[in-house]
């Protein structure tokens, strides 16, 4: 009788042991894809505006979490009891680029700066910048609606996707980077954008299809083998789908940020990676959620429904709207400093550490808010982001306006 689950236990372990081993292979291949679209990156803000390529990064980068939430939401479709497990899913990805991966950024900067910046340099953003910071308020006000009504419908997702397409016809409308700045960049982005005419566009795209078709074959092993290690040593299924598997399917943005980071007057570009990724998760990704569950839905025979969620994950959804409205709020600055950094990182930990606290926490973020909102209104903080972004929109219409006026050749 003992025989059997011995048995059983003994297989089960063997395959897990066996997936885990796939890091040996999985983990250097990531690496390299998450180079390669970097280094596409960096090529192609001389071509296009450097918000717009670090959209077409973000996407890249976001693609595990996709392809996870994609498989959550199609189960929770068939079987209830898993619902929770999507905006588990969603909510944790979102929170660990805030409170984990902007912290890290700022950390990873400061020490690289510290001989040349200061010990404690603020990382300061750059004009065109003003277009991601702000592009967080829409999605983040609508889905204050969809946390009020406690429902994602895909009327909801044609909203968020509309929301996201609004968002980068403006970073399409603003100009890329001057070339007298290319000496700067890695000398794989030199090489590709020094090729010209229409060699350059096929190697600029060659870095990003390298990189994202080497991203999507060693994703899902990659994904595999680390749950598998957590597996192993016994993380619950909620921890793993909330924090793990986010973790884990954000590893490639993560690293070329930390790569942009180390050089330090890049760490701006790898904050607005962070921010472009942000809200890409606050709109496609939240968007497929109602898409996938209602198409698995309806192919169970349960009709073609919204996704509902109950108090407990609006507890999450809030905790996240808070956590990423601060975090906005915080940029409005146009800069990111040591205490930002700190404060992120201490109320991400302690809701972390301590579920039991996520409502406290969330009532610190919103207090936090308020006090940012209080300073810009007493002008004791410098409320720069929204003035800087209506220039950006101004210049953009004159820039248009001038072309529109030039004879044509």
């Amino acid at each position: 009788m003992i025989v059997k689950p011995l048995v059983a236990l003994v297989s089960r372990t063997a395959a897990a042991g066996g997936a885990a081993l796939a890091a040996l292979w999985t983990f250097p291949s990531m690496l390299l894809s998450a180079f390669l679209v970097a280094w596409g990156a960096e090529a192609a803000q001389f071509l296009i505006s450097q918000g717009l390529a670090l959209a077409v990064l973000a996407w890249l980068q976001t693609l595990p979490e996709f392809a996870v939430e994609a498989v959550i939401a199609w189960e929770a479709g068939k079987d209830q009891s898993r619902a929770h497990l999507a905006i588990a899913n969603l909510t944790g990805a979102i929170r660990l680029l805030v409170g984990l991966a902007w912290p890290m950024i700022y950390c990873v900067a400061a020490f690289y700066g510290r001989k040349t910046r200061g010990r404690l340099p603020n990382i300061e953003l750059n004009r065109e910048h003003a277009v991601e910071v702000l592009g967080l308020l829409p999605p983040l006000l609508y889905f204050a609606v969809i946390y009020l009504k406690r429902s994602i419908s895909i009327v909801d997702a044609v909203v968020l996707i509309g929301l996201y397409v609004a968002y980068l016809w403006i970073l399409w409308q603003c100009p890329p980077h001057e070339e007298e700045e290319l000496d700067e960049a890695p000398a794989v982005s030199r090489w590709a954008y020094r090729l010209g005419g229409r060699r350059r566009t096929a190697a600029i795209t060659g870095l990003f299809l390298g990189g994202g078709l080497l991203l999507y074959l060693t994703a899902h092993p990659f994904l595999e083998s680390m749950l598998a290690m957590a597996a192993l040593i016994g993380v619950s299924d909620f921890v793993l789908v909330q924090w793990v598997a986010p973790f884990l399917s954000e590893f490639p943005e993560k690293i070329s940020a930390f790569y942009w980071a180390r050089r330090v007057h890049k760490a701006p570009m790898a904050l607005m990676n962070m921010v472009s990724s942000n809200i890409n998760q606050w709109t496609v990704l939240a968007a497929m959620i109602p898409i996938v569950y209602g198409w698995s839905r309806a192919a169970a025979g349960g009709g073609f429904v919204p996704f509902d969620f109950d108090a407990e994950q609006q507890v999450e959804i809030g905790l996240t709207l808070a956590q990423s409205l601060l975090a906005m709020l915080v940029l409005f600055t146009m800069r990111f400093g040591w205490l930002d950094a700190a404060s992120l990182f201490v109320l991400w930990a302690a809701q972390f550490f301590n579920p039991s606290w996520r409502e406290e926490v969330t009532w610190a973020y919103l207090a936090w808010c308020a006090w940012l909102l209080l300073m810009f209104a007493s002008r004791r903080q410098p409320f720069v982001a929204p003035r800087v972004f209506i220039e950006v929109l101004r210049e953009n219409r004159a820039r248009r306006a001038a072309r529109s006026t030039e004879p044509r050749r």
